[in-house]
């Protein structure tokens, strides 16, 4: 039996379908009312509501459980609170869940920002939920993909994708210099499922990045031009002007659309190795220019 929280996102639920369509009993934990549920009707799995962040909710959901991937997390939220109480709290309840029942195997998945020098509310939690699997005492193995990208999904893609469309004249953060290996859905997909059973990876943390670095400003206008907007002007401002518009904002509105996390995620590098992912699970990332260009136009 294998358990894959948050079982109805855009990867939890392409892991859901791929291992019923192999075959193996797979138990999916989805929110209670989560209209995505849809996704993985029909296919086979035994569907458990649940929120990751009700320890009371979780009673039982290892039990029979041989292997738990584990991918429910909150990324983006105005209550900053919650990365806590769900990143944090959420995978120690899960942990304390799998001890009880024996788990063999807790793959966990972290996330390319625990490298941030300059750390954010997201980030942190990420940072103490690896450090809460890494003290549990089970098998684990932690995966920190990078900027997930796909013909459809993939949520802080599709919100710089967003972003990007939505000025005549672009508010660039910085230079643009900050190195990033943005990954394709399917790598990270197949990488995942080369986890099952990977006695190798066990007390291992891999990155799932992509298979060529590029910059933030290249990647920008590599994504207008898919948009086919390849003309609009990207109005590079300095980092200072966009640190003291987030702080003004943060006492002038309840949810302020520019936060340190937007910030931080542009300016920093996310340029991270997927070496030993390559020689222990056979992983082999795409390079982003070769796949990019196929997820346009956007559905």
């Amino acid at each position: 039996m294998i358990l894959i929280t948050g079982g109805s996102g855009v990867m939890g639920s392409v892991l859901v379908r791929e291992f019923c369509r192999k075959g193996r009993p797979v138990r999916a934990l989805v929110m209670p009312g989560d209209p995505t549920a849809s996704r993985i009707a029909g296919c086979g799995c035994e569907i458990r509501y649940g929120d990751i962040g009700d320890r009371r909710s979780l009673e039982g959901i290892c039990r029979g459980v041989e292997t738990v991937f584990h991918l429910a997390a909150v990324i983006i939220s105005p209550d900053e609170a919650v990365f806590r109480a769900i990143n944090v709290e959420g995978t120690r309840a899960l942990i304390a869940e799998a001890k009880k029942e024996g788990v063999r195997h807790f793959i966990h998945v972290s996330s390319a920002s625990v490298t941030y020098p300059h750390p954010t509310p997201y980030s942190l939690s990420k940072r103490a939920a690896e450090e809460i699997v890494r003290s549990s005492g089970l098998n684990f193995t932690i995966v920190r993909p990078t900027l997930v990208y796909g013909a459809s999904g993939g949520q802080e893609f599709d919100l710089y994708l967003d972003y990007l469309k939505r000025f005549p004249v672009v508010p660039f953060i910085g230079g643009g210099r900050a190195l990033k290996r943005p990954v394709f859905v399917d790598d990270v997909r197949r990488g995942l499922m080369a986890l099952d059973g990977a006695e190798i990876s066990y007390g291992k943390t891999y990155n799932f990045s992509g298979g060529e670095a590029i910059t933030m400003l290249a990647f920008s206008r590599l994504c207008l031009r898919l948009l086919g907007r390849p003309h609009k002007l990207l109005l590079r401002l300095p980092v200072w002007f966009f640190k003291a518009t987030a702080w003004l904002m943060r006492f002038t509105m309840k949810n302020p659309v520019l936060k340190w996390q937007t910030i931080a995620g542009i300016i920093q590098d996310a340029n991270l190795d997927p070496a030993a992912a390559m020689a222990d699970l056979g992983y082999l990332p795409a390079k982003v220019s070769e796949k990019l260009p196929a997820c346009f136009p956007r559905p």
